[in-house]
């Protein structure tokens, strides 16, 4: 007897980003191994069921650099769907570095972690992380897909 033929619902994922601060820079490290391979990004992932947005935003940085954040806030919320077969409600969230040095501690996402100038952005960087500058610049809190 054969399975019947499943679909999985089609539904947007809930993502977190986090623009770590640290005396006037930015924390980005190049992503690989997931859409937006080689473009540079902030830390994040996925919202775990049960989980509040803040303590998502502090395991995924420790997870992924090994630093602690706090003062965590919210910055804005996107509709992101710029990725071909990719859709997130994506929450970009605003933190301040606490402590530790970041590392690269899931070798498989990410290629290296380091500090930079607002001015000075390495490229190309991840959709999310452009509206995290707007965001950041300009005080404009939603973005929603076109």
């Amino acid at each position: 007897m054969t399975a019947p033929n499943i679909q999985k619902p089609s539904y947007p994922k809930a993502g977190v980003g986090v623009m770590v601060m640290k005396v006037g820079k930015v924390l980005l490290g190049k992503r690989k191994g997931a859409h937006g391979e080689g473009e540079y990004a902030f830390p994040g992932g996925h919202l775990e069921f049960g989980e509040s947005v803040v303590a998502c935003a502090k395991r995924e940085t420790r997870e992924e650099t090994g630093i602690e954040i706090t003062n965590v806030q919210f910055l804005f919320f996107m509709n992101l769907t710029r990725y071909p077969g990719k859709h997130y409600a994506h929450i970009g969230l605003i933190a301040d570095w606490q402590s530790g040095e970041p590392r690269v501690l899931e070798p498989d996402k990410s290629e290296q972690w380091g500090w930079y100038l607002l001015d000075k952005l390495p490229t190309p960087l991840f959709e999310a992380c452009k509206i995290s500058i707007e965001s950041y610049r300009t005080g404009k809190n939603f973005f929603d897909s076109e």
